[in-house]
């Protein structure tokens, strides 16, 4: 087909029916236009009474003066149950490592009717360094 002249290629691949054409007419520009231009003030309108309607609104709500929730005005600075969200977890965990150190760091009674202490972990390594770890004795046959 390449070596075809264009007139004989056009006719192989014209359409079956040959009413077939494209349309002449052209849209309306200004109808378009119209369209447009109303929707844009429809929006404006449409803008313009909701912004009234929620005046009224608050000012009806203003008006009113009473709470619709009088019991939620008692409860505001109540806690929720426990587990709550941690608000500055940073800052917990501060106060968490540090109340560790002070019992991992220090003296102080476990039991003081049994007589039991704890003693600093720096201490209690060089005991035990200096002690050894308690073992079994081997059995004798």
């Amino acid at each position: 087909m390449a070596n075809l002249p264009p007139s004989k290629v056009a006719q192989d691949f014209s359409p079956a029916t040959s009413g077939v054409h494209h349309e002449t007419s052209d849209a309306s520009v200004g109808a378009v236009f119209a369209f447009g231009v109303g929707l844009m003030i429809l929006g404006a309108v449409i803008l313009f009474l909701v912004w009234l309607l929620f005046g009224y609104f608050k000012g009806h709500d203003a008006a009113s003066g009473t709470r619709e929730f009088p019991l939620a005005i008692e409860q505001q600075n109540r806690l929720p149950p426990e587990p709550r969200l941690q608000t500055n977890p940073r800052q917990d965990l501060i106060e968490l490592r540090a109340k560790e150190d002070k019992v991992l760091y220090s003296y102080g009674w476990v039991d003081k009717n049994a007589g039991v202490v704890r003693i600093p972990i720096t201490e209690a390594m060089k005991l035990m360094v200096e002690r050894g770890l308690p073992s079994r004795q081997a059995e004798k046959k």
